[in-house]
């Protein structure tokens, strides 16, 4: 089983839609035994909130169930515990290897590194722009679940 987790700033805008997406391919692939998804915060603003209105909105209007959810922080152990820890932009990354330390900061990865085009997506919490952001977690979790298959 490859397990994977998707981290952004506060765990109710990118990550649980990067969560939700993912698990809805999955389920399209018939990868549900092979692949398990989640998601965590990096920071504790949110911490056991739901998913924000937008987040939520944007899933339901492309037909995508969200996944049960409450903002949790990320842990330690998360390093431990996941093949995948999948950051939204760089100082998701920046804080995702503080919290795991050296020994596994190598798991650490942007979600659009998977893609022709590694950059950060950007946070709709301060944007406003639900749209652009499916758009890019979309595109990253494909590429993501790709990879994985020729791996």
């Amino acid at each position: 089983m490859i397990r994977i987790l998707f981290v952004c700033h506060g765990n109710i805008c990118r990550s649980p839609m990067a969560e939700s997406v993912c698990a809805h391919m999955i389920r399209l692939r018939g990868l549900e035994d092979k692949i398990q998804v989640s998601s965590a915060a990096a920071h504790t603003d949110e911490i056991g909130n739901p998913p924000h209105r937008g987040t939520r909105e944007k899933l339901a209007q492309e037909g995508i169930p969200l996944v049960p959810h409450r903002a949790r922080l990320m842990r330690k152990e998360d390093g431990e515990n996941y093949d995948y820890l999948i950051a939204m932009d760089e100082y998701n990354v920046r804080d995702m290897k503080r919290i795991v330390g050296r020994e596994y900061e190598q798991k650490v990865r942007l979600l659009l590194s998977f893609t022709r085009c590694s950059r950060a997506i950007a946070d709709p919490w301060y944007t406003g722009n639900f749209d652009e952001t499916f758009t890019d977690v979309t595109e990253g979790c494909a590429a993501l679940l790709d990879y994985l298959k020729e791996k």
